[in-house]
């Protein structure tokens, strides 16, 4: 007995089976759990569908002929006899029914059951006593979510046994059927492109510090007095700024100029010569292997200037050809303090190297220098200073 079989005779086992109302209810039921089965699996392709309503309908009929009294044979009535009405079994939709009629169509020796079925008339015999028959009966069709009280529940979710292979299901090659309608490729590209768009005008908006405050853009750094206890201190905001940038709005002051190169002191195995290029005239510094430094005199009226105010000091300054090095400053202003000590990449175009120093407002009492050690990794490299100036910060 197959599944289907075994789902019928079950249901009819919970209710009167002799009443065809009751039977009817159940065949209904049991062709209504077949349409839920197949809603729930979309992988299923029509022509499976339709097979399997197919063999559920069979069963049926072949299991109502056994309530079935016999009857004459069809087309032979008898006189008086009024014909009963014939039973038409409508489709489900226009789509299955092509399908059926392409599916009849092409089997050669499938049986069907016939249309139209003589039911409830009443049987006379003939008088030539022909031979009897029974009479199959047309199962009628149902709608997907019909509900019947009183008809217990048919579960039709496991295929049904048709005795074939086709009883596998297959993917619906169809996919607009089952995944529903696809997004045009335009309408895709256009919005992962605007989305790219999106994401790359925040990258750049953070890195130009849009989403910032202003406590968080202000980079300076905080201004301390200069001590003479701390030698070894560089300020993080002492870096190079490109040649000119501080001429804007500054009164500045020199401090040091090679045409007057009597104001620099070099140790013994330093070196401090005057030489001139298509750059401009420059003092070529040269530090010993000892990693003394040269250094340049600030004068006692320059620093009398600054007491009590903040400064900037500015070197221009540029490596010789070829030979990048680094550069150490350090600064002695008597009693005015000092810098702490700056360190700084000079590279061979010409640039400036800032550093800024607030002041004791007191007299100085004495001039002051600024050392430069032109090689810090005492490797002879030599510098070419421009220029030493100051300005007071407004």
């Amino acid at each position: 007995m197959d599944a289907i079989e075994k789902a019928i005779r079950n249901a009819f086992e919970k209710g009167n089976a002799e009443d065809r109302a009751f039977r009817e209810r159940v065949y209904r039921s049991a062709f209504a759990a077949l349409d839920r089965a197949l809603q729930a699996n979309p992988g299923v392709t029509v022509e499976v569908a339709i097979k399997r309503r197919k063999a559920v309908q069979a069963k049926i009929t072949e299991i109502e002929s056994e309530f079935l009294p016999a009857v004459p044979g069809i087309g032979q009535p008898t006189d008086g006899d009024a014909a009963a009405p014939a039973v038409k079994q409508p489709a489900d939709s226009e789509a299955d029914a092509e399908a059926e009629a392409e599916t009849d169509a092409g089997a050669d020796a499938e049986p069907a059951p016939p249309p139209d079925v003589v039911v409830d008339a009443p049987a006379k015999l003939p008088a030539s006593d022909a031979p009897r028959s029974r009479v199959l009966p047309v199962v009628p069709d149902i709608m997907p979510d019909a509900v019947f009280p009183g008809v217990p529940e048919i579960d039709m979710s496991s295929p049904p046994s048709t005795g074939d292979g086709d009883a596998e299901v297959m993917p619906d090659r169809d996919d607009r059927r089952v995944r529903g309608p696809r997004l045009p490729l335009t309408a895709i590209f256009l919005g992962v492109t605007l989305l790219a768009a999106v994401g790359i005008g925040l990258y750049f908006a953070a890195q130009t510090g849009v989403f910032k405050s202003a406590a968080e853009l202000d980079t300076a750094p905080p201004q301390t007095a200069p001590t003479v206890e701390d030698d070894d201190f560089t300020p993080p905001g002492d870096t190079a700024s490109p040649l000119g940038s501080g001429d804007v709005e500054r009164d500045w002051v020199n401090v040091f100029s090679p045409s007057d190169p009597t104001l620099v002191s070099a140790p013994s195995d330093a070196k401090a010569e005057v030489m001139q290029d298509d750059s401009g005239s420059f003092l070529r510094i040269r530090s010993g292997a000892s990693g003394s430094a040269i250094s340049f005199d600030v004068g006692q009226g320059v620093l009398e200037k600054l007491a009590g105010k903040h400064a900037t000091f500015d070197i221009i300054a540029r490596s010789e050809e070829g030979k990048e090095t680094q550069i150490s400053v350090d600064c002695n202003f008597g009693e005015l303090g000092d810098c702490g000590r700056k360190r700084y990449a000079v590279g061979h175009e010409r640039n400036e190297y800032l550093f800024d120093v607030r002041f004791p407002d007191k007299p100085p009492g004495a001039a002051g220098t600024i050392a430069i050690n032109s090689d810090f990794d005492k490797q002879g490299k030599s510098v070419d200073i421009y220029e030493i100036r100051v300005s007071i910060v407004p």
